[in-house]
């Protein structure tokens, strides 16, 4: 089945030689989508036929929104320990330990819905590819369970049995390294691609993520690091040192930091909801990119530091706070997802690409920053099924019609 998307008021590409600036903009424009696959995109003068057409109504139109780190297997809240920062007490890693109890806690069955209604949540606000983090659990069964049921219905699984130190090992830090670094690692190994470590004051020291990051290498997952959130620290330089795909976080950076992602292919993964949710000082998107940096944008939606889906608020937050351009965050958040995930498929919408699209309920992508708070995205397709349209209405009211 083929679907033409007609009467676009703006297509985002990212695709520069596609159209205007680094975001490849085309006004007036169509996209095809057969099968999985975007067959083509051009003046909506030359489009071809398909089996059926979507008609966007001026609307604007971009690539699915790529979330790159995020936290979603997981039972329980911390919406009391939410409501304690907000009256003054700061945050620390600490925290996580709670949520590690309901998490062991709970059954098979409430933690696989719980991800599913996350997923869904991202969908629907035009999230198409889900990176699912570990990091509940902090036993090898459990880390197992953790990644096996991410695995499932995420788009990509990091395993990151170096979350914290849980409480059982709080006398003995290095054997549980080990731990994380053998046994845990093997048990989840063939259900990741991705390897993450916390490496921050109160979580593991550069020696320690070292240890895990290098096991995780060999045994043929890929390295991102927790870097830098809570204090300058080694976070960056070392994943920078194992050619991580992304430093996330990045709130507190030296100038050698900022040099070291700059010459380097590692990502800088930018969480603003965090800051937001925590109140520390937000990431200076501004010197990343200025230095040349490549930056994404991603939610880190979990239960303590931001329990947010949206990556349109994070796009709000980075313009109105991080001194980025609208187009520069639109394209972190989606073309940027994709590099933080070493992924070619995504992010982008030209021939060849994942149709993984999304249509605005606005005429441009300017509106996602300018409309903070304000559910925008009024249609999806994933993989070339659509996962969303409007709601409450016929299919010919939407803009549907057999060709």
């Amino acid at each position: 089945m083929s679907t033409v998307i007609t009467n676009i008021g703006e297509l985002v590409t990212n695709e520069p030689g596609a159209g205007e600036g680094p975001l490849g903009l085309r006004r007036d424009a169509a996209v095809v989508i057969d099968g999985d696959r975007i067959a083509w995109t051009g003046p909506a003068a030359d489009a071809p036929a398909a089996d059926e057409a979507f008609d966007a109504g001026g609307r604007a139109v971009l690539p699915g929104f790529v979330d790159s780190h995020a936290h979603l297997v997981f039972a329980g809240e911390r919406a009391e320990e939410f409501a304690a920062r907000m009256s003054g007490r700061p945050y620390a890693a600490g925290g996580i330990r709670t949520t590690v109890e309901h998490t062991r806690a709970a059954s098979d069955e409430a933690l696989r819905a719980n991800l599913r209604r996350l997923v869904d949540e991202m969908a629907r606000q035009g999230v198409t590819t889900v990176e699912c983090k570990s990091g509940y659990g902090l036993t090898v069964e459990q880390e197992e369970r953790a990644v096996r049921l991410a695995a499932e219905i995420a788009d990509e699984v990091t395993y990151l049995g170096a979350h914290v130190v849980p409480a059982e090992y709080e006398d003995d830090p290095s054997g549980y390294v080990r731990l994380a670094a053998t046994d845990m690692l093997a048990a989840c190994a063939p259900h990741a691609r991705w390897v993450d470590v916390f490496c921050e004051r109160g979580a593991f020291d550069a020696d320690q993520a070292r240890e895990v990051l290098e096991a995780g290498k060999k045994a043929g997952l890929t390295p991102r690091v927790h870097a830098n959130q809570l204090t300058e620290g080694p976070g960056v330089r070392l994943a920078v040192e194992l050619d991580a795909a992304s430093a996330d976080h990045c709130t507190f950076l030296s100038d050698a930091d900022v040099d070291a992602l700059a010459s380097s292919q590692t990502v800088a993964t930018l969480l603003p909801g965090v800051e937001f949710s925590t109140r520390q000082p937000y990431p200076d998107a501004r010197r990343l990119l200025d230095a040349g940096a490549t930056v994404a944008l991603a939610t880190d939606c979990n239960p303590g530091s931001c329990y947010s889906s949206s990556i349109a608020f994070g796009i709000a937050i980075a313009v109105r706070d991080m001194r980025m351009t609208p187009d520069e965050a639109v394209w972190a958040a989606t073309a940027g997802g994709a590099r933080a995930l070493r992924r070619t498929d995504v992010g982008h919408l030209a021939p060849g690409a994942r149709a993984d699209v999304q249509v605005l309920d606005a005429p441009s992508r300017l509106h996602l920053a300018y409309r903070p708070g304000v559910p925008l995205t009024a249609a999806v397709w994933k993989a070339g099924s659509r996962v969303k349209g409007p709601q409450n209405e016929t299919r010919e009211a939407m803009g549907w019609r057999s060709s």
